[in-house]
């Protein structure tokens, strides 16, 4: 083991983050001590180290504010176009480090909070993650505020303020334990509360159809209460705004329905109000079709919509008078994108307001919508896709549902002027879908409703167009675009991996940071032998680091100059944690086979959070655990291969893992991982990719060379063949020897002795009903989704495209090794 590192070369700054000056030491110190005084109200006597977080925290906000106002001011001045970036979710993890980062302040910090006798990582490890987002499409709309930032575009993210984000993982007894993320309870330093711009939301009523319009009556009304997060951009002095909603009850919410003695209920039911931003729903590629979610959704739409309107009437700062009353400019000033369907009803809503509200032509209305509206697609699991019930929405959003059957009835009177006749045509592209239980297709409406679709990554764009909304891209192609996914560099290189940062720096300048095609200019150095050995160092620097880590927090001892080896994402059948669980087990029989061949030690981490009501995602949590618990305390194994699974996988505990990891698992079904970013940080942080030819992977294997991935399994076009031929898991079980024994030893026990039907449901799926043409989604276990996604195809026909040359005997063996040929005993 490394020997810990001094105090002085713990304070050794990287010099991407500049020097800093004895001056702004002394203000950021004399500022600490000011908060914690003032703001805090406590001295170095009782504080404690929380406080001294808040401290360090209000300090570094201090920095913020002027730019953040000034920003505001320039956008009003300027009078730019302005981007809303509408999302369910925002993923952002911790804000103190990012915003240090990004106002240049990490050295001045690190120095004052040194002189005082404190240490900034510890400071650093007390913030609570904002985990107000499951996965990629959360954190996908993080990186892009933090770009959008750095690029100094007026840009503004809309989301809800859960008081409960994303849930915290606990195992217990190798089983996914959910516990309640009451990430406020402490307050949150970085949001500013704005209680003067505070909205009403309408619920429920009856549509009233009068000579002078139509008005939406007896409405439920609950307000939405704006929280300001500040966005800086990295070194520029932009800093934007995160504006986040949270529901109140208004002050006469229901008292007007009780009686004098029911005074106490009617307060007590404001909680009902107040429940629309109580929690994240904590399903990722799952739609979950609850009567809550649907209000969660009009409410962020309902208040956003209001907010963009006044700000495109009132150009002026500070000014609420509308300059402006025609609409003709709106879609020139104003760009809604859409995260996903999730704010769909952004579609029927600016519609009501500009046709009920302020009086607009229909035909005009609807063409300002198109024009300002732009739908990003995130998936094409069928079982993602959200399809309202029309009975929900004729009771909670009345006129919306009157707004929805119009815009469908123009867009099917144009499709049956193409197509005269075809009744099937028109069935597939309504909005509408008719059946035991009519829905309301929210893809359509956002396709139908917007100017622009794209899909987030090349392969899924044209799944995109040739499947999913096939019969729409032929009638306007011209709408389908493709925009492939993007990481953040300020987050995922410079922050999280400082060493490697520093590493680039010294050799092509800061450059790539804000634009990372820079990276090119270290092609010329691929043989550089200082370079190699300089990131070799810090990669086992990290290595190191992550490994103290673990043993201090999940009390595992790992051997740090083990391969690394990465599956960290959320849990799903697609995603094919199984197919790495296979792989283990094959891994450890082939070691107590032959205990005396040579093999790379390994320790494979995998990790990741199963949405609470999905049994097989839970299953496979329990199945990684039982089999750490048998090859971590095999002898004859000793410390050539762990199994960890990592509790509570988020994005702080991303920012340790993937600097460290040296093999990184990207082993979806092609055609179901839509991008992928986890792909793409691994990546750019010195990681060998193992992958399928799905989401990002194919790009990223253009870029640097299908030589310098390890590509495996079918293509898209394989899987399709298979599903049409009928795929038969049976005949891969019977065929391939190292296979049988995996899934026998999954089925006898052998992983889970006190309890040897445990995954009896495991290996029904991969033997009975593991890809079935044509099944669709199916249940088990009440609400839990499960996906037709072959862990097994995998393994059976690791078989690339003759573009790699391999030697016969790698062929040969290729059949279950997943890096085939390349280490011994791999």
């Amino acid at each position: 083991m490394a020997k810990p590192l001094t105090d002085s070369e713990k304070r050794k700054q990287i010099s991407v983050r500049g020097i800093a000056g004895l001056g702004d030491v002394a203000e950021v110190r004399k500022s600490f001590n000011r908060h914690l005084h003032f703001t805090l109200v406590k001295d170095r006597n009782v504080a404690t180290p929380r406080d001294y977080f808040f401290a360090l925290a209000h300090t570094v906000r201090d920095h913020l504010v002027g730019r953040w106002i000034r920003t505001q001011q320039h956008y009003y001045e300027r009078d730019p176009k302005r981007i809303y970036y509408l999302s369910l979710e925002f993923y952002m993890g911790r804000t103190l480090q990012n915003t240090m980062v990004n106002l240049g302040l990490q050295n001045a910090c690190d120095e004052a909070i040194y002189q005082l006798g404190l240490d900034l990582e510890e400071l650093e490890e007390i913030e609570e993650d904002a985990g107000l987002g499951n996965g990629g499409l959360g954190r996908l709309a993080a990186c892009f505020l933090d770009s959008m930032a750095t690029l100094g575009l007026a840009a503004y993210g809309y989301g809800i303020r859960y008081e409960f984000g994303i849930f915290n993982q606990k195992i217990v007894n190798g089983w996914q334990v959910e516990e309640a993320d009451d990430w406020l309870r402490y307050g949150n330093p970085w949001e500013k509360a704005r209680p003067e711009y505070m909205l009403p939301v309408h619920f429920y009523g009856r549509v009233e159809h009068t000579p002078e319009g139509v008005r939406w009556l007896d409405t439920q009304v609950v307000l939405a209460m704006p929280y300001d997060t500040p966005v800086p951009g990295y070194r520029n002095n932009t800093v934007n705004t995160m504006r986040l909603w949270s529901a109140k009850a208004p002050n006469d919410f229901k008292l007007h329905d009780f009686n004098v003695g029911g005074y106490i209920e009617a307060v007590l039911d404001r909680n009902l109000a107040e429940n629309i931003s109580r929690v994240l729903y904590p399903n990722d590629n799952f739609f979950e079709g609850k009567e809550l979610r649907l209000k969660q959704e009009y409410f962020v739409v309902a208040a956003t919509l209001q907010d963009i309107i006044r700000r495109f009437k009132s150009s002026k700062f500070g000014c609420r008078d509308p300059v402006r009353t025609c609409f003709e400019t709106f879609p020139d000033k104003v760009a809604i994108q859409l995260n996903d369907t999730h704010p769909a009803l952004a579609i029927p809503e600016l519609m009501r307001i500009l046709v009920d509200v302020e009086k607009v032509d229909w035909d005009k209305a609807w063409e300002i919508t198109k024009k300002t509206c732009a739908y990003t697609n995130h998936t094409v699991l069928p079982e993602a896709l959200e399809r309202w019930p029309v009975s929900m929405f004729e009771k909670l959003l009345p006129r919306h549902l009157e707004i929805i059957y119009a815009i469908n009835q123009r867009h099917l009177d144009h499709v049956a002027a193409l197509f005269p006749g075809d009744v099937d045509h028109l069935r597939r592209m309504s909005v509408i879908e008719e059946g035991d239980c009519k829905r309301i297709n929210m893809a359509h409406l956002c396709v139908i409703g917007s100017h622009a679709v794209n899909g987030v990554a090349r392969i899924h764009s044209e799944i995109v167009k040739q499947s999913v909304f096939k019969d729409f891209y032929e009638l306007e192609p011209e709408k389908f675009q493709n925009k492939t996914n993007g990481i953040t560099p300020r987050r995922w290189l410079l922050l999280c991996n400082p060493g490697l940062a520093d590493t680039i720096v010294e050799k092509i300048g800061e450059g790539f940071l804000t634009d990372l095609s820079q990276l090119k200019k270290l092609l010329p150095l691929v043989n550089d032998e200082a370079l190699i050995r300089d990131v070799a160092k810090v990669k086992q620097e990290n290595k190191l680091k992550f490994s103290a880590f673990l043993e201090k927090e999940y009390k595992v001892k790992i051997n740090p100059s083990s391969m690394f080896d990465v599956h960290v994402k959320r849990i799903h059948e697609y995603k094919r944690q199984l197919l790495n669980c296979l792989h283990i087990i094959t891994l450890y029989n082939r070691l107590k086979k032959d205990p005396t061949k040579a093999f790379v030690p390994r320790t494979v981490m995998i990790g990741g959070k199963a949405a609470p009501g999905y049994h097989m995602a839970k299953m496979i949590i329990k199945l990684v655990t039982s089999i750490g618990n048998v090859v971590n305390h095999d002898p004859v194994v000793g410390d050539r291969l762990k199994v960890i699974f990592l509790e509570n996988y988020r994005v702080s505990l991303a920012e340790k893992v993937i600097p460290a990891a040296d093999l990184s698992q990207q082993i979806s079904t092609a055609g179901t991982e839509a991008s992928g970013t986890g792909n793409m940080k691994f990546m750019l942080n010195g990681a060998l990719t193992i992958g399928t030819m799905d989401g990002a992977n194919v790009e990223m294997a253009e870029e640097a060379g299908a030589e310098n991935l390890f590509i495996f399994g079918m293509r898209v076009e394989d899987v399709e063949a298979l599903d049409q031929k009928g795929y038969n898991a049976r005949e891969y079980y019977d065929r391939l020897p190292e296979l049988k024994q995996a899934v026998d030893q999954i089925s006898s026990g052998f992983f889970s002795p006190k309890d040897p039907d445990c995954f009896k449901d495991v290996v029904n799926m991969l033997l009975n009903h593991d890809r079935t043409p044509g099944s669709g989604p199916r249940r088990s276990s009440g609400t839990s989704p499960v996906r037709a996604s072959s862990p097994v195809t995998g393994p059976s026909q690791i078989q690339p495209r003759q573009s790699r040359k391999r030697t016969k005997q790698a062929q040969k063996e290729a059949h279950f090794s997943i890096l085939p040929g390349r280490q011994a005993g791999g």
